[in-house]
């Protein structure tokens, strides 16, 4: 039952296999000591796998062992002051940027822009799922093993600077998020199936994010000025938020 490093947590995955066993490796804990305290604990049995095959044939097992482990992850995640957030997150410089969206709507395209543009001071901290945690006071974006079909994610826990909800346009801007509009992004764009007691623990945490985290709506196009407009805005905002 290997221990595993994630968002700052011990985490045991058993049964851990396939897709789920690859991705999870590079986060893999050094102290491997049976006695040590484990945080989160995720056990998806082949039953579980066989059901969710069985009513949705169009994944496969391995993929469906990928899925419900994250899933179990993300739902125990909320105890510890982290949720998901649906999105490509990118760090520049020692700072996170989370670029969030509805499937397809470009968030990967964009970060790649990213990449692009700044060389060796960039990395993709993960492209699919990563984990937004408090922790003495500051907000962190966590690479996580659930990371998207191409599996770009770093094992690191890094200050978040700011979290932008992403629309295409045919010009660029960037602008402050609308409060209503950023929390019905938010909560559409993470776990919702919590319970009841969970989801006000939940609500708890979207808090913490609007009172520590710069949001922006950004309307971007596929170019360089794009990568500019967004950046020189959510840099000014993380460091006026230090």
């Amino acid at each position: 039952m290997p221990i595993y490093d994630i968002a700052g947590l011990k985490v045991n995955i058993i049964n851990n296999k396939g897709r789920t066993l690859k991705q999870a490796a590079p986060y893999l804990a050094e102290n491997q000591s049976e006695n040590q305290h484990i945080d989160i604990e995720i056990n998806v049995t082949e039953e579980r796998v066989r059901q969710a095959v069985a009513e949705h044939p169009e994944m496969n097992s391995n993929d469906w062992e990928y899925m419900l482990s994250g899933s179990d992850f993300y739902t125990k995640l909320i105890k510890y002051n982290g949720i998901l957030l649906h999105s490509s997150c990118i760090v520049v410089d020692g700072v996170a940027y989370a670029f969030s969206a509805d499937s397809g709507t470009g968030k990967s395209t964009h970060t790649k822009l990213w990449l692009k543009r700044f060389g060796d001071r960039a990395h993709m901290l993960n492209d699919d799922k990563p984990a937004l945690r408090e922790i003495d006071g500051t907000v962190y974006a966590c690479g996580t093993p659930w990371s998207g079909k191409h599996d770009y994610s770093t094992p690191e826990l890094v200050p978040l600077g700011g979290i932008c909800f992403l629309e295409r346009s045919d010009t660029n801007f960037i602008k402050k998020a609308d409060t209503k509009k950023a929390v019905f992004s938010i909560f559409s764009q993470t776990v919702r199936n919590l319970g009841p007691n969970a989801m006000d623990k939940l609500f708890d945490v979207i808090e913490t994010l609007f009172k520590k985290v710069p949001l922006y709506e950004l309307g971007c196009n596929i170019s360089d000025e794009a990568v500019d407009v967004a950046y020189n805005a959510m840099k000014r905002s993380a460091d006026e938020f230090k």
